[in-house]
């Protein structure tokens, strides 16, 4: 019987093949037509939201979007000794999703020191055992740390798995029902691994026993959305955050004589600063002069800080998705300010050892300019504070806080507004934080240098890294990028705002991308509300544009295959080689001397004697890899066409965009 259906299914197959035209097969690099995709991918994900009705095709939140909420209260303590944090803390989840959770799924980042977990291109300066958790309960009930998770079609009872990993879930015998609250408690301690072998950010955070700066230091619930439930991707090490937003309340033990410095406001400073350190505080917004807080020779108990053998450090912070802190006995701590559009002056705060005083001398003026250049570009800075905090990490972000001195002090400033203000999934996506970040340090940079940006060039240069096995596409999960994360995560991007500039002008992309900002500020956009967004406020459908750059690593590769004059008109056969379609732009350069110019109706003079022709993308529509451009200028002859002379869509080989009359 099944050697039967074999022979049919063949001879059906043969007969098919005989009543149509099956294509040739391929003999060349280059093909005549090409199949132009117009429509971006919906994936599951996507779909799901779009009939649920929290997404939708406007790109802004939709009539039923929802978020859960986490209130963090956390009591840790830090034992410079042994490098070890040990805390307790408590969750209160705001569940409202439509859903009952059955579990909860918890991210313990610094498992990731552990010797026997998976990484990606990151090594702890020193292996440590990670995230120790050592009781744990959920509304009041103590989870059996050594229970096995249960098994299908068996009733479930309160049990943990994973706490070995990155990514541990609690399996809760009674729901967390839709629209109500629980309340999770966690006892846990962590190392902090130190040394000279870390490699990649946060794997080593602190130096020696002198200096401390934690970061994903405390269990973390892992973010439940609309698009896939609990995001359970492993914490590898490059990529970074996906989390709630709530409150933090978060108290931290030191030896007296330490400064603290974290996310948040500190509530306690009487209690732990002298009454002299406390009204420096209170003068930092009186002047745009940097002023010492805290100088080198005020350590140790009773000088800056209050006495005794410890102090209890408090602080609050609303509506952040995370929470990092810096301590040292050495610090130097000094203050200034930056004026923010419709909200005044906030301080600037700088922590630093003395001996790295040199890394902190411009980094107050950078940081100033960032807050206020990007509180105009995108939105007002929105929150109350930020503190520069010195360490082995000398690039990284948090709410109100970045790990960084001078040097990526701008680059780590614009984090606040991503993800720290726009909460997007960078384990999976992380050109809309890392990209978005690079295209605005372009902005800021020449900004900074009073002069006007220019992103002519960075479109085109793409052409020479298209096709490279090494290169996921954007949309490829971050976690999963490997050797070509960094091209993928951080450099891709400015270069595809650059074409979008260049199809519909920078300051257009600008605009919609403030509107973007001001959407979902405080929510978790998906890369499909961030496209259907960017289309309406752009007028028009921009799909193909972001199916090639999202989707794809294809690249344009256009060039000028052939030029003929007769009758007053000129033809520029333009050829695309590539499978990503654009604009055509021509600029046409004309003799000094001969008849007026007449006038195009899609082309401007740039000036007496030279013009620039566009042709919209649709003109590849049909699949064709040529299009004659007609010019009909006059009989003023033309001297040099040059092709993309702005560079802004990708191309490998440039020498051949350019035809000059002999």
């Amino acid at each position: 019987m099944r050697k039967l259906f074999f022979l049919l299914f063949l001879g059906s197959t043969v007969a098919l093949g005989q009543t149509t035209n099956p294509l040739p097969l391929r003999n060349s690099i280059e093909t005549e037509y090409r199949a132009i995709r117009r429509d971006v991918p919906l994936t599951n994900s996507i779909r799901r939201a779009f009939e649920a009705g929290t997404r939708d095709f406007s790109g802004k939140p939709g009539s039923n979007y929802w978020q859960l909420e986490t209130d963090f209260t956390i009591k840790a303590s830090l034992d410079p000794k042994t490098q070890t944090i040990t805390g307790i803390e408590t969750i209160k989840v705001h569940n409202n999703s439509p859903d009952d959770l059955d579990r909860i799924v918890l991210r313990l980042d610094h498992n990731v020191f552990r010797g026997d977990v998976p990484r990606g291109g990151s090594t702890p300066s020193e292996q440590t055992e990670g995230m120790v958790i050592t009781a744990i309960k959920v509304s009041g009930e103590s989870v059996d740390l050594t229970a096995l998770p249960p098994r299908r079609n068996t009733s479930q009872k309160l049990s943990v798995s994973g706490l070995n990993r990155t990514v541990a879930t609690i399996y809760l015998e009674k729901p967390i029902k839709a629209g109500a609250s629980a309340e999770l408690e966690i006892a846990w301690n962590t190392k902090l691994p130190g040394g000279p072998n870390g490699r990649g950010h946060r794997m080593t955070q602190r130096f020696d026993s002198t200096l401390f700066q934690p970061t994903q230091w405390f269990p973390r619930l892992a973010k439940y959305d609309d698009l896939r439930g609990w995001e359970t991707s492993p914490y590898l090490g490059p990529a970074e955050f996906f989390n709630n937003f709530g409150s933090f309340d978060v108290s931290i033990t030191v030896p007296a004589g330490w400064i603290v410095t974290g996310t948040g406001i500190l509530q306690n400073p009487e209690e732990v600063l002298t009454a002299e350190v406390v009204q420096r505080l209170a003068k930092v917004l009186e002047s745009d002069e940097e002023m010492t807080i805290v100088g080198a020779n005020e350590k140790g108990p009773g000088k800056a800080t209050g006495s005794g053998e410890t102090l209890t450090w408090r602080f609050k912070a609303d509506q952040v998705n995370d929470f990092a802190w810096a301590t040292s006995a050495d610090f130097i701590w000094k203050g200034t300010r930056a004026a923010i559009p419709g909200k005044g002056y906030v301080p600037i705060y700088m922590v630093y050892l003395p001996e790295r005083a040199r890394l902190f001398e411009n980094a107050a003026k950078i940081t100033r300019h960032a807050l206020e250049f990007y509180s105009e570009l995108w939105a007002p800075y929105p929150f109350p504070q930020l503190t520069l905090q010195d360490g082995p990490s000398a690039g990284m972000e948090y709410p109100m806080v970045i790990n960084s001195n001078q040097g990526a002090a701008d680059h780590e400033t614009a984090h606040q507004w991503w993800p720290m203000m726009l909460g997007t999934n960078e384990t999976r996506y992380g050109w809309m934080d890392e990209g978005f970040n690079q295209y605005m340090n372009i902005l800021s940079e020449a900004d900074a240098e009073g002069k006007d940006y220019n992103l002519n060039g960075f479109g085109q240069s793409y052409g020479r890294i298209s096709g490279s096995e090494e290169e996921a596409p954007l949309m490829w999960s971050a976690n999963d990028a490997g050797g070509g994360y960094g091209f993928q995560t951080y450099q891709k991007t400015p270069l595809m705002l650059s074409m979008l500039g260049g199809i519909v002008g920078d300051q257009a992309v600008i605009n919609a991308m403030k509107k973007y900002t001001e959407t979902w500020a405080f929510k978790h956009p998906s890369p499909w509300d961030y496209m259907f967004l960017m289309n309406n406020e752009l007028g028009q459908n921009l799909e193909w544009f972001w199916y090639y750059w999202l989707f794809t690593t294809e690249s344009v590769e256009g060039s000028i295959a052939n030029v003929v004059s007769e009758n007053g008109k000129t033809t520029v056969t333009v050829k695309q080689a590539g499978e990503m379609p654009s604009p055509v732009v021509l600029k046409v350069e004309f003799e000094t001397e001969g008849p007026e110019i007449k006038a195009m109706p899609n082309a401007k003079m740039l000036d007496s004697n030279s013009a620039e022709v566009s042709w919209p993308v649709d003109v590849w529509w049909s699949g064709s890899r040529t299009f004659d451009a007609v010019l009909d200028f006059g009989t003023r002859k033309i001297k040099k066409i040059t092709l993309d002379p702005n560079g802004r869509f990708p191309d490998r080989e440039i020498s051949d965009n350019i035809w000059e009359a002999k």
